[in-house]
């Protein structure tokens, strides 16, 4: 038997915050490592010891294997848990951990070599008879054989994945896939597959010891995906609970997977399947996974406790936990879901689910649980992925867990940046989700510009707007030397309005005129409002309706110029706005901006030259992914102020093209 004292893990926010977690409970002590740009990470403040590692890439940092194994080594730990992402699937890193009289707290070198290649696992699971999708070489890829999909061999989460529909644009596309699989796990090998346009994404979890006993703990399916990468997750599978003996055939099928690699520990044996419950081998994940939380869930187990056990060389019981009730598990992103999923950067001012979620705990009782990296006042950079948090449901019913997890993010406060909560609320909200018809085509079928449309209607909207500008009189008038007790606004004698200024990155510029007289609030273009309170912070309205008015809550905040507001209608934000703007401050028209920090990595037109709407006109990396800077309409590309290898910061201007008019037309 082996003992465990120490873990160092060598990963970062939550992923290190979640093994930390199951750490403490079994009094087991905590090692995390942090590059420059994680330094005041809240897993860093949370572990034992802390060992720097200098720079801010991952290249330079979490994917140094020799680092991680010194900085173990330097804080005293006797083991090593890879997380999940960097070097979770690395088989050298694995080996070395050992070498270096470490324990590894994962699957043995031969397992994870075996399932490190794509390419070889599948032959090996096919000769082990689990069903596969063939795997197809890129350059013998022929038109009828389209639409195929490009995946990196060693690695997974949307990096280096692209779906390709004309054989026009394979070498491109193999050449950007190529370029993020090494970006993001230091191997360039891609290959290619059938594409099924329609599918479910079923995923199996194992748990095996060292005597030989190999579970199947349960399924989870992540369907609704962008990008190839999840959004949704749960367990169990809606589609496997409708199918007769479906559940019997994968579970069969992941136990001989698991067997014929010799594994042991954590894993995820990957499934895509049909509506007919009929299902192919995609890949192995010999590792924890990112959505293991609603497993632990629907089984009570702990997925780390057990790994950790399994490491010291204990058995599990030979019978495994029988499932119960359903839980689903989200993925907020500071991304923009309308604007093709860009991602954001800059401080998160708040994060804040309420104080019944419970933060990296299996839940025993309906209710949410929060798995993140980041607290109030984070930063996202541009380094590692834009995840801020999982936000995970457990209830007695599938219907149950959605409304409970929709009801959360609805009142969650969320500060800072631009996420994907609102499409997050209206998939779990949406008929075909609550029905269980979900398929990796799910957002292309609704139609991302609805799923991703605000929460708060236009009129919503500017209801909240109005509450802010009489919250940010009530702040004026709080900090004002004279007459600060009196009403805001408020005048004995006809006056003019007072107005406040604000944009709206969803509606644009509003302007809020209001008048607070003897016979109460005015409001230009808004009849029979009525202010019962406003302070700083909170503002309380009657609001007209055609049953009688209602009465609203709003809660304010502010940012310097953001200022939020959250109410049951939906949350707002918009920028407070100067009564008179700066002319040097404004932007031409048909500009293209940087819309996160990153590096120019290509350029696909010049100066002077004609383009077209939607043409490619650099490529920016940040994030760990490549994203297009694309012409906004047909024009004349007039300036491009970047070059290949520039650092860009957020809101530069990269280039700009001028509309085709009269005047441009030839």
């Amino acid at each position: 038997m082996t003992t465990i004292s120490t873990v160092l893990v060598a990963n970062r926010g939550e992923i290190a915050r979640r093994v930390f977690a199951t750490c403490r409970r079994m009094g087991l002590g905590t090692v995390a490592v942090y590059s420059d740009a994680d330094a005041e990470s809240p897993h860093v403040r949370e572990a034992d010891a802390a060992i720097r590692l200098p720079g801010n890439t991952p290249g330079e940092t979490y994917l140094r294997a020799d680092l991680l194994i010194e900085a173990a080594l330097a804080a005293g730990a006797d083991a090593v848990h890879p997380g999940y992402g960097f070097l979770s699937e690395n088989a050298d890193f694995a080996r070395a951990v050992g070498e270096a009289g470490l324990t590894w707290i994962g699957p043995p070198v031969t397992a994870i070599e075996q399932m490190g290649s794509k390419v070889e696992s599948k032959k090996m699971m096919d000769a082990a008879g689990v069903p596969v999708l063939a795997e197809l070489n890129p350059a013998e890829v022929t038109a009828a054989m389209l639409p195929v999909l490009i995946k990196a061999s060693a690695g997974g989460g949307g990096r280096g994945m692209r779906v390709v529909r004309s054989l026009d644009e394979l070498p491109g596309q193999l050449e950007a896939a190529r370029r993020e699989a090494e970006s993001a796990f230091g191997d360039p090998t891609v290959f290619c597959e059938r594409y099924l346009e329609t599918g479910r994404h079923i995923e199996v979890q194992v748990m095996a010891d060292t005597h030989g006993t190999v579970w199947a703990v349960g399924e989870r399916e992540c369907s609704i995906q962008r990008r190839h990468q999840k959004v949704v997750e749960e367990a169990p599978s809606p589609l496997v609970e409708k199918i007769d003996s479906m559940r019997e055939r994968l579970f069969e099928a992941a136990r001989l997977a698991a067997e014929a690699i010799g594994y042991e520990g954590a894993g995820t044996v990957e499934f895509l399947a049909d509506d007919k419950g009929e299902f192919f081998f995609l890949e192995m994940n010999t590792r924890l996974q990112v959505e293991h939380p609603v497993t632990e869930n629907t089984t009570g187990l702990d997925l780390v406790r057990l790994q950790l056990q399994v490491a010291q060389g204990q058995r599990l019981p030979a019978k495994q936990p029988a499932l119960h009730g359903h839980s689903i598990e989200v993925r907020l992103y500071a991304e923009d879901p309308a604007q093709d999923w860009q991602p954001q950067s800059g401080t998160v001012y708040r994060l804040d689910l309420g104080s019944t979620a419970a933060e990296f705990e299996v839940l025993d009782r309906p209710g949410i649980r929060l798995d993140s990296g980041v607290v109030d006042g984070s930063v996202v950079g541009v380094h590692y992925d834009p995840m801020l948090a999982k936000v995970i449901s457990y209830g007695e019913t599938r219907e149950e867990a959605a409304r409970l997890l929709a009801t959360a993010l609805r009142r969650a406060r969320i500060h800072g940046l631009v996420t994907n909560r609102d499409l997050l609320v209206r998939v779990l909200e949406h008929p075909a989700f609550l029905a269980g018809d979900t398929d990796t085509a799910f957002f292309d079928r609704h139609g991302l510009d609805v799923l991703s449309a605000p929460l708060a209607s236009q009129a919503d909207e500017r209801l909240s707007i109005v509450a802010a500008a009489l919250a940010d009189a009530a702040h004026n008038r709080s900090r004002a030397r004279v007459g600060c007790g009196l009403p805001t606004g408020w005048r004995n004698l006809p006056s003019q309005p007072q107005s406040k200024f604000y944009d709206s990155r969803v509606s644009g510029k509003h302007e809020i005129r209001y008048r607070i007289t003897r016979a109460g609030l005015e409001v230009e273009g808004t009849d029979g409002l009525e202010l019962v309170e406003a302070t700083p912070v909170s503002v309380t309205l009657l609001v007209p309706g055609e049953r009688g008015a209602v009465r609203r809550n709003f809660e304010i905040a502010r940012y310097r110029d953001l200022v939020t507001v959250d109410s049951p209608l939906g949350p707002v934000a918009v920028r407070r706005l100067p009564r008179f703007e700066d002319p040097s401050e404004h932007i031409a028209e048909g500009s293209l901006l940087a819309p996160m920090p990153g590096s120019v990595i290509r350029l696909a037109a010049e100066a002077g030259e004609r383009v077209a709407k939607g043409q490619p006109i650099l490529w920016l990396e940040a994030m760990k992914m490549e994203h297009t800077i694309a012409a906004p309409a047909d024009g004349v590309l007039t300036e491009l102020n970047v070059t290949a290898g520039q650092q860009v910061d957020v809101g530069a201007v990269l280039a700009v093209v001028q509309a085709a008019d009269d005047n441009t037309q030839e």
